[in-house]
């Protein structure tokens, strides 16, 4: 319109001069404006693929610190293994739970790094995915294989990928043996699959599906001697977390139920028998009547004794006073001295080989030694293929024959179609 731009065109025209950041304001927007971009595809790649927001509701504290407490148990085994296969001290620390997305995992990780998937296949039923650093896998890998640690130029291959599954596979194995004794049931996991990845563009859904939503994220600090002062990260599926959290809950339960019920109380025990004949009531009615008559006695004082005797408190019957005083049985017994018999020296002796039958089938290890000889260490670190050893033996000596290592006979060495025999040519009494 004779070349003049409508106020429509002009607006549009600052817009743009102020969003492409000429100026002061301009530039103090731009971090305002790029912030999303950590929520969004371009902060976290994987094909377009955009995290949602985290839901700090799917777990909550007790089901955070039972995961927290099983992760560190099975980790500490997970150390002791590797420790084994490095030859190096390994330190991993104790375990912090959260709740992360993809985007969590891309902006505080090193890229590329080493995803190793496990898959739990006896007593649990889930999967978990260990992250380690490209060249934590090269330190491990080269410790593994007889090297200094040092050797972690290059990128991992095929030979690091296998190599740190296998290791992998020893130290998630003694972690669920020590997660099986802890919830009382076997568990078992299939070989880990270890991949490396850029993580910048992978789409999630591709490693594992629970890596698209909310899961949780443990963190451990991972030490090998002085070469690796890392972070090793462990990430569950939410569901699988639950079902870990209520196994231990279960178990837990169990064990204090068991505990409170208390064991059965054993069955009194019934009063001994004292072996104390009861006495007839009229001898203890005359014995009364006889000490009424003694002299001296009060007649008045037998009214108030009891014709009973015993010890109440102590659970012990009440015996009658006019029972006949008990003599021990030893008194009278007849003692003599033990009778054994003799045995005469003509007695016959058992034939010695009269039960010889029973050990012939006894297994003895029977020994031919060419000859000995004493050597001094230095010597002895100078063998090498080729050295020859003189013997103490003289050539044409003959061989000693030993069974179970005793000496028993001599003998000359012979060849029997194509193996080496002995012909015995004396015997040692």
């Amino acid at each position: 319109m004779d070349g003049m731009l409508s106020q429509e065109e002009i607006n549009a025209l600052l817009a743009g001069m102020d969003t492409s950041g000429g100026g002061d304001a301009g530039g103090g927007d731009a971090p305002a404006a790029e912030e999303p971009a950590g929520d969004a595809p371009s902060g976290g790649g994987g094909g377009g693929f955009v995290a949602g927001e985290i839901d700090e509701s799917l777990l909550n504290d007790d089901e955070k610190d039972a995961i927290g407490e099983v992760a560190n148990i099975s980790m500490g085994s997970s150390a002791t293994t590797l420790y084994s296969l490095v030859n190096q001290k390994v330190n991993i620390t104790t375990p912090q739970v959260e709740l992360a997305n993809w985007n969590t995992v891309l902006n505080n990780y090193e890229k590329p790094c080493v995803f190793i998937q496990i898959k739990y296949t006896v007593g649990l039923e889930g999967t978990n995915i260990l992250i380690l650093k490209e060249r934590d896998v090269m330190v491990i890998t080269d410790l593994m294989m007889g090297g200094d640690g040092t050797n972690t130029d290059g990128e991992v291959g095929e030979l690091q990928l296998s190599a740190i599954s296998e290791a992998m596979n020893q130290m998630m194995g003694a972690a669920a043996t020590s997660l099986s004794t802890m919830i009382g049931q076997k568990v078992d996991i299939s070989p880990p699959e270890a991949t490396l990845l850029d993580m910048i563009d992978d789409d999630p859904s591709e490693i594992s599906e629970f890596l698209t939503g909310t899961f949780c994220r443990v963190t451990f600090k991972l030490q090998i001697g002085e070469l690796v002062d890392s972070t090793l990260m462990q990430l569950y599926p939410i569901d699988f977390a639950k079902s870990l959290k209520d196994t231990i809950s279960t178990e837990s339960a169990e064990d204090t139920a068991s505990a409170a019920v208390p064991p059965p109380s054993p069955a009194p025990a019934p009063a001994p028998d004292m072996g104390m004949p009861t006495p007839d009531p009229s001898a203890m009615q005359g014995g009364m009547a006889g000490m009424a008559g003694m002299p001296g006695m009060d007649p008045s004082m037998m009214q108030g004794m009891q014709p009973q005797m015993g010890m109440p408190g102590m659970g012990m019957p009440m015996m009658p006073m006019g029972m006949p005083m008990m003599q021990p049985q030893m008194m009278g017994a007849n003692v003599q001295p033990a009778q054994f018999q003799s045995f005469a020296q003509g007695n016959p002796m058992m034939a010695a080989g009269e039960n010889i039958g029973l050990i012939k089938d006894v297994p003895l290890e029977v020994t031919v030694e060419l000859g000995r000889t004493a050597k001094a260490i230095s010597d002895i670190l100078d063998f090498a293929p080729g050295t020859i050893i003189e013997l103490e033996k003289v050539a044409g000596e003959p061989v000693d024959v030993l069974v179970n290592g005793k000496f028993v006979a001599k003998g000359e060495v012979v060849v029997i179609e194509e193996s080496f025999g002995v012909r015995v040519t004396e015997i040692i009494q």
